[in-house]
């Protein structure tokens, strides 16, 4: 079974840390990423870019229209995505709950029930 685990982001939180932190952040998220990716449960580990780089995508008379995303006013927003392929949903959430940022927010975590390809 697969699972979408959202981690959010808030850009004012990220500006607080002192580099160092960042720094130990870093590492402790490529040792889990690394963990999980070893035992084939983690599929993919993706880092989006700033919120202020978003766009949202419509068509309009059949062509692209693009304007400044998100869609939501917000000062959170989602920050990364992690791929997983379990057993079980207890599984997921064993995961979920060993993320280095789980002890400070919450991670948000969907089932993936339908595959298109």
């Amino acid at each position: 079974m697969k699972y979408l685990l959202m981690i959010y982001g808030n850009q004012e939180k990220w500006n607080s840390f002192p580099p160092e932190q960042i720094q130990e952040v870093i590492a402790k998220v490529d040792a889990f990423n690394q963990r999980y990716h070893a035992t084939g449960e983690l599929l993919g580990a993706y880092g989006l870019g700033d919120a202020t780089e978003a766009k949202l995508v419509r068509r309009v008379n059949g062509q692209p229209a693009v304007t400044d995303g998100p869609y939501l006013e917000t000062k959170e927003y989602m920050a990364s995505f992690y791929l997983l392929e379990v057993a079980d949903e207890a599984r997921a959430r064993e995961i979920a709950a060993d993320m280095p940022m789980a002890d400070e927010e919450p991670i948000e975590m969907w089932p993936v029930p339908h595959v298109a390809f």
